[in-house]
């Protein structure tokens, strides 16, 4: 790279900066866009027939012949014609009700109107809000908690097209730490679902048919169950509560699918599947088939305007198939945070909820970094201080890299001063300086490249943190100095105004990894010889400063991390610098080395590196031959 590509890089980045901050619509813009929004969605509204409710926890319409409505908008198998039509009531005509079951650490409401839980509050976690001051206070925390949500079973019935559970009165029978829900179909046929809660976040769930058959088209046994949930905002984050918030669903003996994260996506499965989550970023609700399989799926995920209630809406289908008079289904309903052990000790695999990530980062999330937490958060009570002993522990371990890394730039800084006199007598000429440059390193024996083992070695550990901060529950809502979650970013101080990709706030931890990045480049390179290059000089500064605007909103657990790190890295550097190399005996060392050099061949990775700078050296020569056979010309 060269000043003018270094110019140009600065360039692009100003660039894309003005195109963000140019292209943000304007406040009557996004007015407008929120009044389509409202008016779609009015629109697409279902149309609800006089008498007939559309709240399914309200009373059910009661006609004249004392039938209960089944459901408020019964589609016809055979057109898209929205019907009303009665069929036999599952009760006496009555009002829905509502149950709740509740044990040390959940509590969860069912309504009887469709016999389905309503809302599922978790005792021990909470939900970042903002009072009326816009100070950060702690909400209760609930699952499936929006009247717009279904959790419903789609029956053909007989005569009357696709009618929903979700619009009949159940029977409820609630006997000690469950509950059964039960509905006439008629024809002998009925329905129940019997709710049974545990010891922890889960609830043993059972449906039991009789006759099915009896009332289904054609004598079928084979029902569909359709689910959408509303997830809720959880997290002061809301911008990576969106890009972990999706629909997963798990094939048997397959490894789990997922609908894209950042946009409305869809996806399909032929296969039997054996459960299917609804993933917040640190929360799931799951329905895991015990007996049985689902058989086969459609999934959705639907991002919402920013001024819902709700983050994101997530659709699942799929069909359950009711063989013989009398048949049920078993099933295991978790809904809790996404723990790893927890989730793991169903061993069906619902621990791929959690994304870690699916590749070699993945695999050092969870089999590394996750245990080397946990472990160590047995014996440090705060995760900020078991971030820094982690980074000491990493630090040591790679400690006899670090010394190579060291050693390589202090052999690069003793002869600088042999280097010096190259950049008067090549000035004209970069390339031909830099094949003198590596044959004056060949020479004494110095290897340029001997300081990146530390840097690759630690790659993998740095990727796999960018995903390990923002899906481990272990550091949500946890504080530490003056950040008040290292799950989300810290705010040391709120802008007026928004910056196009860089937010409203300041994060301290992203700001001094920033700085330390700078000072620690600094130090590094200040006896480095950039002549030849001296673009570079300019662009190690600038990656920190482009990527402050990317960090600004990550986990503060990583900008944590990340910033210590640096501080680990300054304390190991000037102290080795100061107290372990000597200058002088370092250039003794390689004088000495230097005759042994003369005869020993070169790697083959040596050769190549100087074949190439030759070439590139011609190729420089040819093009400057050719300018100034151009100005000849002109002149």
């Amino acid at each position: 790279m060269d000043k003018n590509q270094g110019i140009g890089l600065l360039l692009m980045l100003a660039l894309l900066l003005g195109w963000f901050y140019f292209t943000m619509p304007s406040e009557e813009q996004i007015a407008e866009q929120k009044r389509i929004q409202d008016s779609i969605a009015l629109a697409e509204q279902p149309v609800v027939s006089e008498g007939v409710t559309k709240d399914p926890a309200a009373p059910l319409y009661v006609p004249d012949d004392n039938t209960a409505i089944a459901s408020n908008a019964i589609t016809s198998a055979e057109s898209n014609d929205t019907t009303v039509t009665p069929i036999p009531a599952a009760t006496p005509p009555g009002k829905a009700e509502s149950y709740t079951l509740k044990n040390d650490v959940m509590t969860v409401t069912f309504n009887s109107q469709g016999g389905y839980p309503t809302s599922i509050l978790l005792h021990d976690h909470f939900k970042i809000g903002d009072d009326e001051d816009n100070n950060e206070i702690q909400m209760p925390l609930k699952l499936m908690d929006d009247d717009r949500n279904k959790f419903e079973y789609l029956l053909p019935i007989n005569g009357k097209g696709i009618v929903s559970t979700r619009q009949m009165l159940f029977d409820a029978n609630q006997s000690g730490n469950g509950i059964t829900f039960t509905t006439n179909l008629g024809s002998g046929a009925s329905l129940s679902q019997t709710y049974t809660i545990a010891e922890d976040y889960t609830l043993d769930y059972v449906i039991d048919t009789k006759n099915l058959s009896n009332v289904l088209s054609g004598g079928g046994n084979q029902i569909e169950f359709n689910w959408e949930n509303y997830l809720d905002k959880l997290e002061k984050n809301v911008t990576f509560e969106k890009y972990y918030t999706t629909v997963y669903f798990k094939e048997n003996d397959e490894t789990s699918d997922y609908c894209n994260c950042r946009s409305d996506d869809e996806e399909d499965s032929d296969g039997s599947l054996k459960w299917i989550s609804h993933v917040n970023q640190f929360f799931n609700t799951s329905i895991v088939a015990d007996n049985s399989t689902f058989e086969g799926g459609s999934f959705e995920t639907q991002l919402l305007a920013d001024d819902d209630k709700s983050i994101k809406l997530v659709k699942s289908k799929s069909k359950l198939t009711f063989n013989g008079n009398n048949a049920s289904k078993e099933f295991t309903i978790y809904a809790g945070p996404n723990d790893f052990d927890v989730l793991k000790s169903y061993g069906v695999g619902l621990e791929e909820v959690i994304p870690f990530g699916r590749s070699i980062f993945g695999w050092i999330n969870t089999w590394i970094i996750r245990p080397s937490f946990n472990f160590l958060s047995q014996y440090i009570g705060s995760k900020g201080i078991v971030i820094i002993v982690l980074i000491f522990i990493i630090k040591m371990l790679l400690y006899p890299l670090t010394y190579k890394m060291l050693q390589s730039q202090a052999k690069m800084g003793a002869l600088k001063p042999k280097l010096a006199g190259l950049t008067e007598k090549f000035k004209d000429d970069p390339q031909k300086k830099q094949v003198e440059t590596m044959a004056i390193y060949r020479e004494y024996g110095v290897s340029p490249l001997g300081g990146c083992m530390p840097m690759v070695v630690q790659m993998p550990i740095w990727y796999a943190l960018f995903r390990f901060f923002p899906a481990s529950i272990t550091f949500r809502q946890e504080p530490f100095l003056w950040a008040t979650d290292l799950s989300s970013y810290d705010v040391i101080a709120t802008l007026p105004f928004t910056i196009p990709a860089f937010g409203s706030h300041i994060s301290l931890f992203t700001v001094l990894w920033a700085v330390t990045t700078v000072l620690y480049t600094y130090y590094n390179t200040k006896h480095m010889d950039m002549s030849a290059n001296p673009a570079m000089k300019y662009v190690q500064y600038a990656m920190p400063l482009m990527f402050l605007v990317f960090f600004n909103n990550y986990a503060s657990g990583l900008t944590c991390y990340m910033f210590f790190s640096n501080l680990f890295n300054i304390m190991q550097t000037v102290l080795t610098k100061k107290f372990v190399f000597n200058d002088e005996k370092i250039l003794a060392e390689l004088e000495q080395k230097k005759d042994k050099q003369k005869d020993k061949p070169k790697t083959g990775f040596q050769a190549r590196l100087e074949k190439a700078m030759r070439e590139q050296q011609e190729v420089a020569k040819k093009r400057q031959q050719q300018q100034q056979g151009k100005k000849k010309k002109r002149k």
